[in-house]
């Protein structure tokens, strides 16, 4: 990442269980977007994620800690961090 530039997080997401493996987990693969409960738990809205080219899959009903992690190091970086700051009331 040269000159400072941002990259978007990837989705993270486990492989199915597959029977015909023996049930083996199949390990991690990237997602086609971050499920709906990610987002919120992030402190972003979906109109917010929308707006920052974050991609959103509402089928997926899963909640990974190592994705909300990478979207909310993402919204650190833009500097849209919510709440503190230390405003007045």
């Amino acid at each position: 990442m040269a000159g400072g530039e941002l990259r978007l997080p990837g989705p993270v997401v486990r492989r199915p269980r597959l029977v015909k493996h023996g049930g083996v987990d199949q390990g991690l693969r990237r997602g086609r977007g971050f499920s709906i409960a990610e987002i919120e738990e992030a402190g972003l809205t979906l109109q917010e994620a929308r707006a920052l080219g974050i991609r959103i899959d509402r089928r997926r009903r899963s909640k990974h800690p190592w994705n909300v992690e990478a979207l909310r190091k993402f919204v650190e970086e833009l500097g849209l961090k919510k709440g503190g700051g230390g405003q007045g009331r």
